[in-house]
Formats: C-alpha cells, sequence, structure tokens
C-alpha cells in the first residue's frame, strides 16, 4: 500500500512531524506549548509514538514549525514517505533504536555490581579496592548515563527541571567529589575502607567516596528506561500490521490473459481474479461470479456475506467460496484497509498524554535541593566553617537527594504486575498504561470475538412430523463436510461432535447463492435457502417456516434441508456468547464501570447479546469509522472509556479510547494497537487487568513516595554536614527494601474468578 505524502504548501492545513530527542512526557508537553505559540497552529504531541499533529492556518510553513521545535531543544522533520514492499522483498531492516539503550544496560550491569559490592561488604574491601571501583564506576557514569546528562543539560538550557536533571547531577555529584576524596583528601591511601557503622559526626568528606551510589542509580534508571523503550517501539507496528493484512500479489486480466502482479500495482478499473481462499486484492465491484466473503475481521459480522454480479467488495477480505472476477474502485491509500490504518494513526497520536510520575515530582523537587545544597554551602562558609566541611555540606545534600530506590520504583512494581498478569492471561505494555484504569467510568465491547465465541455454532435442530433430529443432522453434517462454506462448517462440526464418524457423499454439488446437493446413503439431500428446495418442489411446513422465520428476526443463520423429496428439518446457526461473559459484565459493573455492546451486526442481534449477559446500552451496525466516533462522543460526555475488541475494525477504537484492551485470540492489528492484551480470550479478564492495573499503580506511588521519603528524610543531616557514608547506604538500603517488598506484595493479586485459568493452562 502507498501512502500520501504531508502537506508543504503554506496555505495551511494539517502535518506530521517526527519528533526526536524526548527523554519523557514533559518534553512532549513542552514542545506542545511551544508550538502553541505560534498564531494559526494547534498541536498535540504524543510521547509514545514520538509525533506531533499539528494543524495549521495559510501563512504558516512547515519549516517554521521544525524550528520551533528546535529552538525547544529537540529535533523534528517531516516524514519520508512510506516505501512500498516490493514483490522481491528487499526492503531495508529498520534499525532497532533499543540497540543503544541494551548496550548501555548491559555494560552498567557488568561493571556496577563489583562496584556496589566492594562498597556494602567491608570483608570485600581489599587494599586498593577504592581505585577498582573507580576504574569500574567511571566509564558507567560517563558513557552509560550520557544520555541522561545531555538530556538535563537540555533542560537547563531551556530553564526545566525533570528526573533526568536528578539523576544527572546526582550521578555527578557522587562522581567527583569522590574522584576529589580519592586524588585530594584521604579516601585514596592505602587500606581505606568504610566501616559498618550508623555514627553520626561533623567531618570534612575528604574520607569518603559514593561511587556506589552514582553507579548504582545509573544501572536501576537505566534498566527502567530500557524496559519503557522496548514498549514504545511496538507503538507503530499497529500501522505495519494492518497494512500486512492486505493481499501481496494479484492476478490481473489484461487484453484477455491472466498476469500476476504486485497489487501496488493495481491500477482502478483493472479486472482482476479472486479464487476461493484467496485475499481479496482491493476495493472494488464483482462482475462475474458469485460467493460468500468473510469480511469479520474488517466489519465484526459475524455471518459471512454472500456476494454476487454488482456487490461492493472490499480489500483484505476473504473468498470463501467461488471464483470472483473483480473491478477495481479504489486502490492504495484510498481503499478502507488504508484509511482504516489512517483511524489508528489519528488515535494513536490523538490519545491524552499521561505524565510520569517521577517528572512531576523532580520538576517540584530538583529545584527545592539544588537551593538547598546552596543554601548549605553558603551557611557554612558564612558561619566560618573549613571549604572542605561547607562543601562536604552541598554536595552531600546532591547525593542523597538521589535516591536507588527511584528507579527501582516503577520498574519493580511494573515487573511483578506483568509477571502476575501474565500468569492470569493479562499483558500490560507499559507504565503509561496503568495512570488510564485508575480513572475509567466506561466500558465498550465489542460483541463478535470478545462477548461472543466469533465462530458460528449450531444451536438448534427443528424438525418435521416424523423426522429424528439426529438423522437430520447426520445427512446434512454428511453433505456440508464437502462444503467450504462457514455455515457449512459450523454444521458438519456439530454432526462430527455428536455422531463421530459421518458417511460419504456422491454427486456433490454447489448451486452458488443457494446451498448444496447430494446423495447419501442412498438419498437425494439438499440443504441451504428455502429457493433451492423449493426448485424441487419441497416446502416447509408451516411450522418449521414459523420458526425459521423466528431465528432469523433473532439474527441467526436458518439452514433448510430436505431428503427423499420432502423439506424436514430447519438447522438454526448463530455465533454463540461465551458461557464467562454474563460474569464478567456483573465484575465490570462491580467495579463502577457501565458496559456498552458495540458491534456492526444488525439490531438484532445485538440485543439479543446484550439481554442474555446484562448490558444495557447497545450500539449496533456501525461501521470502523463509526466505532471511532462512538468512543469519541462518549469522551466528549466527560467520559473515560476502555474499549475491549478483538479484530481490525476495533484497532482505531482502541487506539483511540483512553484505555485499550485486546483479546488475545484476535488479530495482531488489535493487539497492536491496545494497552493491555488478555491473552486467555475470557472477559473476564478484562475485570481482572483493571483491578491488577489500578492495584499496580498504588504501588508505584507508594513505591515512589517512599523512594523519596527515606532520602528526604536524611536531607537535613546532609546539610548539617552529618552524613556518614553508612548513613548514605542505609538509606538507599532501607528505600531500595521497602520498594522491593512493597512491589512483592502484588504477587498474592488473585482473580475474582476464584482460579486463575491461565495458570491451570501453564506448559511445564
Amino acid at each position: 500500500m502507498t501512502s500520501t505524502t504531508q502537506p508543504r504548501s503554506a496555505a495551511g492545513g494539517e502535518v506530521e512531524l517526527a519528533i526526536g530527542g524526548m527523554t519523557c512526557a514533559s518534553c512532549a508537553m513542552r514542545i506542545e506549548k511551544k508550538l502553541n505559540k505560534l498564531d494559526g497552529v494547534t498541536a498535540t504531541v504524543n510521547y509514545a509514538t514520538e509525533k506531533a499533529k499539528v494543524t495549521f492556518s495559510e501563512g504558516v510553513e512547515p519549516e517554521q514549525l521544525i524550528a520551533q521545535v528546535e529552538a525547544a531543544g529537540y529535533t523534528a522533520e517531516l516524514p519520508k514517505p512510506q516505501r512500498t514492499e516490493d514483490s522481491a522483498g528487499d526492503t531495508a531492516e529498520p534499525e532497532d533504536p533499543t540497540r543503544s539503550l541494551r548496550q548501555r544496560l548491559i555494560g552498567s550491569v557488568v561493571l556496577s555490581v563489583p562496584v556496589i559490592a566492594l562498597a556494602m561488604i567491608p570483608a570485600l574491601q581489599f587494599t586498593y579496592w577504592q581505585w577498582i571501583s573507580l576504574t569500574l564506576a567511571a566509564p558507567v557514569v560517563v558513557w552509560a548515563a550520557w544520555p541522561f546528562h545531555k538530556a538535563a543539560w537540555a533542560n537547563l538550557r531551556h530553564g526545566a527541571a525533570t528526573m533526568d536533571t536528578l539523576i544527572s547531577i546526582g550521578t555527578l555529584a557522587a562522581f567527583l567529589w569522590s574522584l576529589y576524596a580519592l586524588l585530594f583528601g584521604t579516601a585514596g591511601t592505602p587500606g581505606m575502607a568504610h566501616p559498618f557503622e550508623l555514627t553520626i559526626q561533623r567531618m570534612s568528606g575528604d574520607g569518603n567516596i559514593y561511587l556506589e551510589v552514582a553507579a548504582g542509580v545509573t544501572t536501576f534508571i537505566l534498566a527502567g528506561r530500557y524496559f519503557e523503550a522496548r514498549s514504545k517501539r511496538r507503538a507503530g507496528a499497529a500501522l505495519r500490521a494492518l497494512l500486512e493484512l492486505g493481499a501481496k500479489d494479484v492476478a490481473v486480466l489484461r487484453n484477455g490473459t491472466e498476469t500476476r502482479i504486485p497489487v501496488d500495482q493495481l491500477a482502478v478499473g483493472d479486472r482482476f481474479i479472486v479464487r476461493p481462499g484467496e485475499k481479496i486484492a482491493t476495493d472494488g465491484v464483482i462482475e462475474d461470479g458469485s460467493s460468500a466473503v468473510d469480511a469479520s475481521m474488517l466489519t465484526g459480522e459475524s455471518v459471512p456475506v454472500e456476494v454476487g454480479p454488482g456487490d461492493a467488495v472490499v480489500g483484505a477480505t476473504v473468498n470463501a467460496g467461488g471464483r470472483l472476477v473483480v473491478r477495481a474502485t479504489r486502490v492504495g491509500s484510498d481503499t478502507q484497509l488504508a484509511q482504516m490504518a489512517k483511524l489508528v494513526e489519528d488515535a494513536q497520536t490523538g490519545k491524552a498524554q499521561v505524565q510520569r510520575l517521577a517528572d512531576r515530582v523532580s520538576a517540584v523537587f530538583v529545584p527545592i535541593v539544588i537551593a538547598l545544597a546552596v543554601g548549605s554551602l553558603a551557611f557554612w562558609l558564612g558561619a566560618g566553617g573549613s571549604v572542605a566541611a561547607a562543601f562536604t555540606a552541598g554536595v552531600a545534600v546532591l547525593i542523597i537527594a538521589c535516591p536507588c530506590a527511584l528507579g527501582l520504583a516503577t520498574p519493580t512494581a511494573l515487573l511483578v504486575g506483568t509477571g502476575r498478569g501474565a500468569q492470569m492471561g493479562i499483558l500490560i505494555k507499559g507504565p503509561e498504561v496503568l495512570e488510564s484504569t485508575r480513572r475509567i467510568d466506561t466500558v465498550v465491547l465489542d460483541k463478535t470475538g470478545t462477548v461472543t465465541s466469533g465462530r458460528m455454532s449450531l444451536v438448534g435442530i427443528h424438525v418435521a412430523d416424523g423426522a429424528d433430529a439426529d438423522e437430520a443432522l447426520r445427512l446434512a453434517g454428511a453433505l456440508e463436510h464437502a462444503s467450504e462454506h462457514p455455515i457449512a462448517k459450523a454444521i458438519a462440526q456439530a454432526a462430527r461432535d455428536k455422531l463421530g464418524t459421518l458417511p460419504e457423499v456422491e454427486g456433490f454439488t454447489n448451486v452458488e447463492g443457494l446451498g448444496v446437493q447430494g446423495v447419501v446413503d442412498g438419498k437425494a439431500v439438499l440443504a441451504g435457502r428455502t429457493a433451492l428446495l423449493a426448485d424441487w418442489s419441497q416446502h416447509l411446513p408451516d411450522e418449521l417456516a414459523a420458526l425459521k422465520a423466528a431465528a432469523e428476526a433473532e439474527g441467526k443463520t436458518a439452514v433448510a434441508v430436505g431428503w427423499d423429496g420432502q423439506a424436514r428439518a430447519v438447522l438454526v446457526v448463530a455465533d454463540t456468547v461465551k458461557p464467562t461473559s454474563a460474569e464478567a459484565i456483573r465484575q465490570l459493573r462491580a467495579l463502577g464501570l457501565t458496559p456498552v455492546l458495540l458491534t456492526g451486526d444488525n439490531e438484532a442481534v445485538a440485543k439479543a447479546v446484550a439481554a442474555e449477559v446484562g448490558i444495557d446500552e447497545v450500539i449496533a451496525e456501525v461501521l470502523p469509522a463509526d466505532k471511532v466516533d462512538v468512543v469519541k462522543r462518549l469522551q466528549g460526555e466527560s467520559k473515560v472509556v476502555a474499549m475491549v475488541g478483538d479484530g481490525v475494525n476495533d484497532a482505531a477504537a482502541l487506539a483511540q479510547a483512553d484505555l485499550g484492551l485486546a483479546m488475545g485470540t484476535g488479530t495482531d492489528v488489535a493487539i497492536e494497537a491496545s494497552d493491555l492484551t488478555l491473552v486467555r480470550g475470557d472477559l473476564r479478564a478484562a475485570a481482572d487487568a483493571i483491578r491488577l492495573s489500578r492495584r499496580t499503580l498504588g504501588t508505584i506511588k507508594g513505591n515512589l513516595f517512599w523512594a523519596f521519603g527515606y532520602n528526604v528524610a536524611a536531607l537535613p543531616l546532609a546539610a548539617a554536614g552529618l552524613l556518614n557514608p553508612m548513613i548514605a547506604g542505609a538509606a538507599m538500603a532501607f528505600s531500595s527494601v521497602f520498594v522491593v517488598s512493597n512491589s512483592l506484595r502484588l504477587r498474592r493479586f488473585r482473580s475474582l474468578s476464584g482460579t486463575d485459568a491461565a495458570e491451570s493452562q501453564r506448559v511445564g
């Protein structure tokens, strides 16, 4: 599929900029404010996708927007047009943006572990151990922590403070003071040791080193950033997966000859062939042939659509029946599939920003700490203290203010919470997902594949007087077994499940658009529409005709069956409700959520399903674009919306929602566009996911409070010049131990369903 280039004229319009250099959500907010200061410009910046969606009026050039972003200390460029994947498949693999971060993390871990061990375990402090620590810690502070220093400098130039500022100042202060103590103080003397004592006394500080603080903090923060970057990298995968759904090549008819060409060479007006089982290459109109088209991934309709000459078909849907000749009416970026990809992209870009909790605290905490450090230095100098003692107090404030636990607060809770979720069949994509779960009050549920199984199943057998239900199922199942139609497969499967082996069929014939016929056990059998049976003078008795009409009024599919010259049975096929869906709705209501059923199916089917599971509000017969509009409308009513879905047609709505939950039994596109994935395909997991996410968020907040709390408590000692290495180490250790143990409590989280279905299915 090709993509259109962004507008570059000064006549106004909309442009999407690729932003570089952002390290946190506050960076996105800074760029957004900078862009919105321009007259006639409205901008939304998404930290996750690293894109800015900008609407500008006449007279504003895209180059002005880029200059404005660069003035804020970041980079911006107009996205390059996407290359189409050629038939040779020589498209270059994009470079992994997490590679550099991963290398820094691995190097930091290898070098930091011995530094921390030497500092915290007196028995390991051999002669000259401090110089070995310096040698190992230097690359960690200079090379591994370089992204933090770079970001801190960029923030400083623009008068801002984030967590990067705190990390950079704290690690550099600890390292530089250690370097001073080793070179000019007494810390470099042979046999120097950090005794294990917690005495509080005033000291010059030139005999103490804090290399383990600098190395440990860098390593912990790098670990958190790496796991966040991995989840961020998946942000664009939904679009790639969506476009890959389409056919790669197509059999086109030109000058009466069938030629296989890449789908991107297809032009409007071309006639192409679609064989049974193939994907339809692009949007078009059928000129010859009839079939059943499975459009469930795009439309959400669980029942295959019967099509014939003159009917419109959509690209990427599957031809489930006969051979079709289709004339292309829309190609490339004009197709419904490409438009759906655009919907997903727009929804992701416009998604509400979630500020990182650590950055919020840092924005206030950093200036206070710097002011306190400068104040301590000035006080001791003014009080007549030595320069060394004054600097000891000032630097100690900076060191103690950089808590190791801050780096553990989010990653450990997320690690334990996501690990517990994975055991229960819940995959959480990243920390920014969690805050949305706290505020949601409305949950929109797709019907097909979410509340229902998404597969056609036999739900009823009605027979005329004198006929046997098992015989009707056996004959119809044997006949339908020879057909590829999805409804036929449902009947055949039900017959095999109940009766075992089915007899062979002779003289099988598929009557296009009507049904099938053949000979089973010497009996001429017909199955399909009533028109097929009527052609053989087999008419449904009034009772069966009434039952058939009642089933169809509920949105179910009724198949008439006749043998031995008479219409004798009606088999009813439908998409069945999952047995756990009703309980799931009760659990969602218990969380204070209002469920809404949203579907592309007709209203009769939707209301029947809603009544069965206990949902009051139903929105039916909606197209993919309408699903996004429904979510937007609910958000416009000041509701915070969660969306649960499983199909391609749900992807844009999942991205638009404040919280997107995808059933793991669904399509990759839906999973990539979502925030949470429910591996089990059990809707009860949605309630568990929201509860677990809320619990994990609460744990992160508690961790952040205590991560700062322990260190804030030690700040007065630092400012008074009473801080020794063991008190600093103890503050670090106690806060870290608390954060880890608090996070481990999430392992006790249990499902409301009593047992964790996923655990019982774990593979040894």
